[in-house]
């Protein structure tokens, strides 16, 4: 059946993917989904575009062309302004007439859009799409605009006019004429879509592919409450889930490997009276302190990316939005990712600090990978934007779209606000910008003219040190590297960088500490979770209920916490083996948490008293060991990362292990149940010497050379007189190594090396290798170096 619309105005359901010339990208894309998704159970709200023919009939019957063409000449011979030159263009269009017969059919066409959804004056959103502004390669956020809750075909007229005359924004035509595209052969669509109210529910924006690292495995979702464009424009800290792919259409596993709760101090509503369609209001506490979403609205939304991901074959920027009335969750917009897709594979950058002392001035969240030095620049508002110089660091509450222009002038962005689909972050990945987002006071401590160290290179949390702190950048193309025999893990400390490091050819983590997630991220005492009644401090008790707010069980606290960071970096390398040692604190490290003090003696020699395995059947942490038990089983029970392997440090004696064990079953982590392996730190003479007795109780071994050195030693490793004896190079150490290597193959049980040696000394490695062991763990910026030194002397090894 025909369209007695066209040629101005098309349904989206009669256009797809290949009609962006026609209708935008935004548009395309969205008929692409009714078309071929819709039936697969995504809900996608309908509505119509004009077309690009409707533009130029607009631009025909106002004259517009010539006019408009010679203020752009002007412009590019530098005449006048790019400001000046948007402004006069916007005004010659919005001075314009709708051709009679491009006017009524935009009525028609909402009116039976209004008859479909049953409503008289049916409330739409209406957003611009340029011919070319979502292609693949040309890409860029918020050029054009968006307006909400349009109602009635006389505003809706009016608003299209608007849209037209966003063509022509300042952002939009500086982003053409870098990209090289001829204004006059670009067009407008307008997309007419219904809304989805969600004043009492929550919307939000997803990328199928991590936004900072580009691991593809996961599935990110940022959300708030109230209609989305709060997040895009930094206005809030969203909400954050992380959801792992792989395990998404698998019932019996729950994939939500993080969830971070945000600040969502705002939310965008409906407005009923006054010039403005949409308002915001301050949350409630209740709000504030609640995520936006169910788990399975976080799963749900999950499998519609991955599915409208593998229809576009690519990774996707989504936007998805909650009901309020009816609790239905709906996708409204999807186009393709465009900085990590574009990336070219092989090539590895990393940026490394110097040793420093220098303190941290702000924290937020990393955009990009990077560091850099710079001044600071407070930007308030655009007219701040003069003069901008190259080291420049601007920092602000949030960006403005109408800042693009300039922002593409300075070092690095620095905002109080937003998350990592704001605006501030969109446009910093996209212009290749190191960004912090979301510092929360970044205007108030940063001071004009300051010199600041701006770092997105160590992971997920962003910091701003004060003054220019010497870095390292070291760039390698991993497509020519070896492939050793030796497997080469990594050591990793937070589940922060877990995904930075996706890229290394690793086969798996050798050793992740469990107590930097506990300090980092818990920061409160085991036991001061499941005994609160005895901590006595006041003090302590109120940081302890301020951390937990919103959980009415304080262990769950530490459970979903723990989980949450364990599975983070087990997903990071799945399906490879990731072992996650228990908490291996001394008693003071253990003093020094929240509520520490009332659980820890005072012990003169803290190395070798109580830790590792001897405080995990004790009456003084038991309940504290249950915590991490039940996490590590909810990271591979619940979570489904059966990659995960424990190991137990520091455990004495035979008698020890067994009591470990069985205490591990009572906690309902059996070795050998749904293919549960346990390891063993080396690192006590007692562990090689009754190698054989171990090797029967555990399945595997890793070496810890800074305990094992010491203890053959008998220096303490944090002795400052005694450092010059302290030596893993030592013979009798070597001859340890060398002994427990041979043995444990000789008992049919894997061994691997976890110490710090190799990533300091490249010539251990090549030790190790010829002792034969079966993988050696390393920090993330030494893996490089040692894999050609592994590799080597295994071919030194076989000749």
């Amino acid at each position: 059946m025909s369209n007695p619309l066209s040629p101005y105005i098309l349904w989206f359901e009669e256009v797809g993917i290949d009609d962006v010339g026609l209708v935008g990208g935004k548009n395309a894309s969205l008929g692409e989904m009714i078309k071929h998704l819709k039936p697969l159970g995504i809900n996608v709200p309908n509505g119509f575009a004009t077309t690009a023919e409707a533009y130029w009939a607009f631009m025909k019957e106002n004259n517009l062309n010539a006019p408009i063409s010679e203020e752009i000449s002007r412009y590019q011979k530098g005449e006048i302004s790019l400001k000046e030159t948007g402004l006069s263009i916007r005004q010659m269009i919005n001075k314009g007439v709708f051709p009679i017969p491009l006017a009524e059919k935009i009525r028609s066409a909402y009116s039976e859009l209004s008859e479909k959804y049953d409503v008289k004056d049916v409330d739409v959103a209406v957003r611009s799409s340029a011919t070319a502004e979502d292609l693949p390669n040309a890409s860029f956020a918020g050029q054009q605009e968006t307006y909400l809750n349009i109602r009635g075909g006389d505003e809706l007229v009016g608003v299209c006019k608007k849209c037209f005359a966003s063509l022509f924004t300042d952002r939009a035509i500086s982003y053409r004429e870098e990209k090289g595209f001829d204004h006059m052969k670009v067009a407008l669509s307008i997309g007419v879509q219904k809304m989805v109210r969600a004043d009492k529910a929550s919307s939000g924006v997803i990328f199928t592919v991590d936004t900072e690292s580009g691991f593809p495995n996961v599935v990110l979702i940022n959300g708030s409450w109230g209609l989305g464009e709060n997040i895009v424009q930094g206005t809030v800290n969203p909400d954050q889930f992380f959801v792992f792919k792989p395990f998404l259409n698998d019932d019996k596993k729950r994939p939500i490997i993080e969830k971070i709760k945000g600040s969502k101090e705002l939310k965008m509503v409906y407005a009923t009276d006054g010039e403005n369609n949409t308002k915001n209001l301050p949350t409630s506490m209740m709000e504030r302190h609640s995520y936006v979403l169910e788990d399975e609205e976080v799963l749900q939304l999950a499998r519609w990316a991955t599915d409208i991901e593998e229809h576009y074959g690519k990774p996707m920027d989504i936007e998805w939005v909650k009901e309020d009335s009816t609790n239905q969750l709906y996708i409204v917009q999807a186009r393709p990712e465009t900085v990590h897709s574009q990336q070219l594979d092989g090539i590895f950058k990393t940026y490394r600090l110097h040793e420093n002392r220098a303190p941290v001035l702000v924290k937020g969240l990393s955009i990009g990978n990077s560091i850099v030095h710079g001044i600071i620049k407070h930007v308030h508002d655009i007219t701040d934007l003069k003069d901008l110089q190259p080291d420049h660091i601007l920092v602000t509450e949030m960006t403005e779209p109408d800042w693009v222009p300039s922002l593409k002038k300075v070092a690095g962005i620095i905002t109080d606000f937003g998350g990592r689909t704001c605006h501030a972050a969109i446009v910093s990945r996209e212009l290749g910008i190191s960004a912090v987002v979301g510092t929360g006071e970044a205007t108030k401590v940063l001071k004009e003219g300051q010199e600041v160290t701006l770092s997105s290179g160590e992971g997920e949390e962003g910091k701003i040190y004060k003054g220019m702190v010497e870095f390292d950048v070291n760039e390698v193309d991993l497509s020519n590297l070896p492939e050793p025999q030796t497997d080469i893990m990594l050591n990793m400390a937070t589940p922060e960088s877990a995904f930075k490091w996706w890229r290394l050819p690793v086969r798996g983590v050798g050793l992740a500490r469990m107590e930097f997630i506990i300090s980092q991220h818990i920061r409160i005492h085991p036991m001061a979770l499941a005994h609160p009644e005895r901590v006595n401090n006041e003090d302590e008790f109120a940081k302890i209920r301020k951390l937990t707010k919103g959980y009415s069980d304080l262990e769950e606290y530490f459970v979903d916490k723990l989980s949450s960071g364990i599975a983070k970096i087990a997903a990071s390398q799945h399906p490879h083996p990731v072992i996650v040692r228990t908490s291996d604190f001394k008693t003071n490290e253990y003093a020094d948490l929240i509520g520490g003090n009332e659980f820890e003696p005072d012990e003169q020699n803290p190395m070798l008293g109580w830790r590792g395995a001897s405080r995990y059947y004790s009456d003084g942490y038991r309940d504290g060991f249950a915590l991490e038990c039940r996490a590590l089983k909810k990271v591979r029970a619940d979570i489904g990362l059966e990659n995960v392997i424990i190991m137990i440090p520091f455990c004495r004696t035979l008698t020890e292990a067994k009591k470990v064990l069985k205490q591990m079953e009572a906690f309902g982590l059996r070795r050998g149940e749904n293919g549960l392996q346990i390891y063993m730190m080396c690192e006590i003479p007692s562990n090689y010497i009754l190698t054989e007795e171990y090797a029967e109780l555990f399945d595997g071994f890793s070496i810890g050379s800074n305990d094992l050195t010491q203890l053959i030693l008998g220096v303490d490793r944090d002795s400052a007189e005694l450092a010059y004896l302290f030596d893993e190079n030592d013979p009798a150490v070597k001859k340890a190594i060398r002994d427990v290597i041979s043995r444990t193959h000789q008992a049919g049980l894997r061994i691997g090396f976890c110490g710090q040696a190799p990533s300091d000394d490249t010539d251990y490695a090549a030790f190790l290798v010829e002792c034969g062991i079966d993988s050696i763990s390393l920090n993330p910026d030494s893996v490089i170096n040692v894999i050609k030194k592994v590799y080597q002397a295994e071919q030194k090894r076989s000749t």
